[in-house]
């Protein structure tokens, strides 16, 4: 097994949506025998994107898995989603990586997802290598790219190729360490040679920037460089993967994935500059007590996991994706959820390839393998030996941008929407789900229109529930501004008993946040004591639906002072009737107003977004709070209305080019302005009608 943990290479593709990471991986199964016929993603039929939502959207969706031989190496692809809208996968994915390569667009440059990308393979430490791709497209450029990535990202990208010919004419690529031309045939097919005499003397200056940047991973080097003395191919190579491994610079190569081109040596940069499992420093979690511990990926030492990824199924049941941290698992055993308190079994140990899951009877150190139906464990658990217990912490998924309010079609079917719903958060920790006490609403929030709306597709799909979305209802609520004293009275004569309750009440208004309070100030027994809750209850009922727009009333009291009754014809219920009367009467005595949900939200862009987004802002009746700043980017806190901020996360995408980011939280209730609280009204009487 030990000679296993060596030879494995999990690596990531990492980028912004269509760099072609997903044609990257089928190229790369093509290659190594794995898959018979080259499926191209344009064609909506690929070895790693094989849910309908993907085929049919021509994005990645979810994560795909498999394992490819390579001269000797085990190499483990992750490709990852480019898509904003399901980029906490990519996120959980990566975690499970030991290095990464950034796949980017020669044409499009270095997009906001790949800088989110980078961002992360920083957080998790992990070494990488540039693959500048789509070299035969129209308007590509590697120069340009280069410089573009160069501008953005540290450490610092090194070139180690460069590319022969340039859009429908790039056939090949330069190596700069070994200074031989490879040209490539129809077939992927590589020739080697000399390099053109056209390029030699951009190769020979290239060659001088590459070893001048190497030596700075290796001190040897740099006297050897200060010197003037030849280094060779082999300490070259050396001092890459030296400088790779940390993370001093970041090598950076060319192709095409769509025409093979380059495709071989960068499985073999891969091989060479990506760290085994056994290379990679040791993994730091908690134990019982909260006191920090390690595991090192030995096979002798106790087992510790964690699970990354689930896939919930109707039928098949949930499987758990997993990269062992320690230890080993046979085909069948036990574990223990630190997380949960919960002991698991499991009865099959399965490798993932693709769509396909293969039993496999065991698994060390680095190795990313599934189980299924575990009953307790979810995304961002720790599993672990029960007589060594260590916790993991797991990367938090991204905020939700926005939110609909899901509907069924069919009437009656609200409960099997939430409870297909919630197998559905299983498996994407970027979703949160809720019912709305106030709206009587279901809301599904998400990173963003599209996320939601394949989630609808799932939910056709996998449990044939059907539903449509709406905007949200704003959690309106009323309240008064005056002090107010009132009489309800409800008197009703029916033949034989009647019904009488008669009370005088004082509202008044409270602070914000203040709630309800009832005061009972009878004295004398003007109302007798059985009936005074029945006034308390007549108010409270009454004050879920409010006067003004029927929306909730909060944050005032009432002192319940005076009254009169019937020896007879009083009850408890025309004390409550009573009571309600009271109410109304008051609430339009002592100027109602309307409350809205104030949110609190963090706006993170680029500088230059800045004026747009004030802006924007303005406009939306928000008011700024503060301003900072965080690396490259501007941080904006603001309190903006939660009814103006219901459909903001396409329009920051738009003003942003989709660099831009938010994060909202409820803030506190406050009055809405005149004008806007008309509206609100006028609609809602519509709404009634």
């Amino acid at each position: 097994m030990s000679e296993r943990l060596n030879k494995l290479r999990n690596i990531a593709f990492v980028g912004h949506g269509s760099s072609g990471k997903t044609s990257l991986s089928e190229i790369i199964l093509f290659k190594t025998g794995i898959i018979k016929r080259l499926c191209r993603v344009e064609d909506g039929n690929t070895a790693m994107d094989f849910e309908p939502e993907e085929l049919k959207r021509l994005i990645s969706i979810s994560s795909g898995f498999h394992t490819v031989n390579w001269k000797k190496n085990i190499i483990s692809l992750i490709d990852t989603p480019g898509d904003q809208n399901f980029f906490t996968d990519t996120i959980n994915s990566m975690q499970a990586a030991d290095g990464a390569v950034v796949v980017i667009d020669a044409v499009d440059g270095v997009k906001v997802q790949t800088e989110m990308a980078w961002d992360y393979a920083d957080q998790f430490s992990l070494p990488r290598i540039i693959f500048i791709n789509k070299l035969d497209r129209e308007r590509a450029d590697f120069f340009r790219t280069f410089k573009d990535a160069e501008n953005v990202f540290k450490p610092k990208p090194i070139i180690l190729q460069l590319p022969i010919g340039s859009e429908s004419e790039f056939k090949g690529i330069v190596d700069l360490i070994s200074m031989k031309s490879y040209i490539y045939d129809s077939d992927g097919k590589a020739t080697t040679g000399d390099i053109p005499a056209d390029m030699l003397e951009a190769a020979t200056k290239e060659k001088e920037a590459l070893i001048e940047n190497i030596a700075e991973a290796d001190d040897t080097l740099i006297e050897k460089y200060l010197e003037g003395t030849e280094i060779s191919d082999d300490e070259i190579k050396s001092a890459l993967r030296k400088g790779t491994l940390s993370k001093t610079f970041v090598p950076v190569i060319c192709g095409s994935a769509i025409k093979d081109i380059g495709i071989d040596l960068l499985l073999d940069l891969v091989a060479t500059c990506i760290p085994s499992p056994a290379e990679m420093a040791p993994r730091k979690g908690t134990d019982s007590n909260g006191k920090e511990v390690e595991r090192k990926p030995d096979p002798d030492a106790p087992f510790s996991a964690f699970v990354f990824k689930t896939v919930a199924d109707p039928y098949a049941g949930r499987l758990s994706i997993m990269k062992i941290v320690s230890g080993s698992l046979g085909e069948n055993g036990n574990f223990y959820n630190i997380n949960k308190s919960a002991k698991e079994r499991y009865n099959q140990l399965l490798a993932i390839a693709g769509k396909e899951q293969k039993p496999i009877t065991e698994a060390g150190p680095g190795e990313i393998v599934a189980v299924a139906k575990l009953k307790e464990t979810a995304t961002g658990d720790t599993l672990c030996d029960e007589s060594a217990r260590i916790k993991f912490e797991c990367a938090k998924p991204l905020p939700a941008l926005i939110s609909f309010a899901v509907g069924s079609k069919v009437k009656g079917e609200e409960d099997k929407i939430y409870i297909s719903l919630s197998k559905i958060l299983e498996e994407d920790t970027a979703l949160k789900l809720e019912r709305n006490a106030e709206t009587k609403e279901i809301l599904l929030s998400g990173r963003g229109q599209v996320h939601i709306e394949v989630v609808v597709e799932k939910l056709k799909r996998k449990f044939n529930v059907e539903t449509q979305l709406n905007t949200p209802k704003v959690p309106y609520k009323e309240t008064i501004k005056k002090k107010v004293r009132v009489q309800g009275r409800h008197k009703k004569q029916s033949g034989g008993h009647g019904q009488f309750g008669d009370c005088w009440i004082q509202m008044e208004p409270l602070p914000k946040g203040g709630g309800f309070e009832f005061v009972d100030a009878i004295v004398g027994g003007s109302i007798p004591k059985q009936y005074i809750p029945a006034v308390e209850k007549g108010i409270i009922e009454s004050a879920q639906r409010g006067v003004l727009a029927g929306f909730p009333c909060v944050d005032f009291r009432v002192t319940l002072d005076d009254g009169s009754f019937h020896a007879v014809d009083s009850s408890e219920m025309a004390f409550k009737v009573a009571g309600s009367l009271a109410f109304k009467k008051a609430v339009l005595e002592a100027k109602p107003v309307l409350l809205e949900p104030i949110m609190k939200v963090t706006i993170t862009t680029p500088e230059e977004y800045m004026g747009d987004i004030m802006g924007n802002l303005n406009s939306r009746r928000g008011r700024v709070l503060g301003m900072d700043s965080a690396g490259k980017n501007q941080i904006i806190i603001a309190n903006v209305p939660m009814s103006e901020f219901l459909t903001y996360e396409p329009d920051l995408r738009s003003m942003t080019g989709g660099r831009g980011i938010y994060a909202m939280e409820f803030s506190h209730y406050d009055e809405v302005p005149a004008q806007i609280a008309e509206k609100v009204i006028e609609e809602v009487n519509k709404e009634k009608e």
